[in-house]
């Protein structure tokens, strides 16, 4: 595990840095999956949660946190997004000392129920990659890891879960379920969606739960950058309450996940260039708006649909011999067959020769129509790209390799401010 006294080691690439980070060849520790009750901090009743609560911090643009704001001033974002880190560890305390937030009086576990997906909210144990409890899929930069630790650091808090999926239905579905059977303590709807929570605080409850997870593997479907956060202040501490971190833990049998796409738009490629170099490499094939969409997801092997401008190309079929020498041979053959591997190895990098940085290539969740209506408006090229399959994704991770780059949207992802975990909290 990195020291990180003052910083995150820096001049590491993003494959090493994750590595390092997440502990890749750390000696085993032979720990299992563990989720942990805790006192959590909850909105007081009286606060209209779907008011004060908000999605992710990572998928909100200044737009929607200023909206937020404006809405109502309680808002979690003052928190998970302020101006100032010291500022955000003020507003904490304030709504503490204020009654704005309060601590529930004993240990719980909280089941978590939105668009017919339940899991149960805890304190995740931190274990290195080695360990193959905890696996990531995704490698993580410095930079928004740097932005986490800051503000947990000076918050001494969990803000909000990361998600995870695991394959169960054993005996914590068991609870779950007889859980969902007693009214919520809280229930509200927010984003076109419903909203409920449960708090389980049997202790008889958390031993079966325990003895239930404890020799499961768990996949990081989102949070990789607060999980590395997590490990970093893990590190850094070296105290017991840092051992663990907030996290959202589904049954994936149960409750499988949506996994959605990530498309990327090229802003400074204009897509009568990116055609032109596409093709030959390619075949493509015009098409007309909503047929090219079907085509995209009834067309097996490697294919990506190209817009920006007036027209929209279905690109398929690449050169064998160019797609060979474009991907690492170092990664799997499984690796090797993804769509964002090909996407980002072949067309981007030596097809189009396109830097990958946030300024280049920018992502656009779940939405095509977004995706290519953003390229239009900046003259340049949209990507839209069929999701990725979860077996996949679990594959790859179990091997210890990574999927490229957003290159999986899981979902639903857990409303934010429901819950929050305090380091100092007994």
């Amino acid at each position: 595990m990195p020291m990180v006294d003052g910083d995150l080691p820096s001049g590491l690439g993003p494959e090493e840095f994750s590595a390092r980070i997440f502990g890749t060849g750390a000696p085993r520790s032979g720990a299992g999956l563990e989720l942990a009750p805790f006192r959590g901090v909850r909105f007081a009743p009286g606060i209209d949660p779907a008011a004060v609560t908000s999605p992710p911090y990572d998928l909100l643009d200044r737009d929607q946190v200023e909206r937020l704001k404006a809405g109502e001033a309680r808002n979690i974002v003052r928190i998970t997004l302020p101006d100032d880190y010291a500022e955000a560890a003020a507003t904490l305390r304030r709504w503490l000392a204020g009654g704005t937030l309060v601590t529930d009086p004993d240990p719980a576990l909280y089941l978590y129920e939105t668009a017919g997906q339940r899991g149960l909210i805890g304190a995740l144990g931190l274990r290195a990659e080695a360990d193959k409890v905890v696996l990531p899929h995704e490698n993580v930069y410095p930079g928004p890891v740097l932005d986490r630790l800051a503000l947990m650091n000076e918050t001494r808090a969990n803000l909000e879960p990361i998600f995870l999926v695991y394959a169960g239905d054993g005996d914590t579905a068991q609870i779950i379920d007889a859980t969902a059977e007693r009214p919520p303590l809280m229930e509200f709807d927010a984003d076109g969606q419903q909203h409920r929570l449960w708090r389980i605080t049997d202790p008889a409850l958390h031993v079966r739960i325990a003895a239930d997870l404890r020799p499961r593997q768990a996949l990081i479907a989102d949070g990789h950058h607060r999980y590395a956060t997590y490990r970093a202040l893990q590190a850094r501490h070296r105290q017991p309450a840092w051992n663990h971190g907030l996290a959202l833990l589904v049954d994936s049998k149960r409750y499988p996940p949506h996994l959605g796409a990530i498309h990327r738009v090229l802003p400074h490629l204009p897509p009568e260039v990116a055609l032109q170099r596409a093709d030959g490499i390619f075949r493509t094939t015009e098409l007309a708006w909503p047929d090219a969409l079907s085509a995209l997801s009834d067309t097996p092997g490697p294919a990506f649909l190209l817009g920006g401008g007036d027209s929209l190309y279905l690109l398929t079929d690449p050169d064998p011999t160019l797609l060979e020498r474009a991907l690492p041979a170092t990664h799997s053959a499984r690796w090797r067959n993804l769509d964002t591997a090909i996407l980002d190895h072949l067309l981007i990098r030596k097809v189009w020769e396109v830097p990958e940085d946030e300024h280049s290539v920018e992502v656009v969740h779940d939405d095509p129509e977004a995706a290519l209506d953003r390229a239009r408006r900046t003259n340049g090229t949209a990507v839209v790209l069929t999701p990725l399959r979860v077996e996949d994704v679990l594959a790859v991770a179990a091997e210890g390799e990574r999927v490229p780059r957003k290159s999986t949207s899981f979902g639903p992802k857990p409303r934010t401010g429901l819950v929050l975990r305090l380091i100092d909290t007994p």
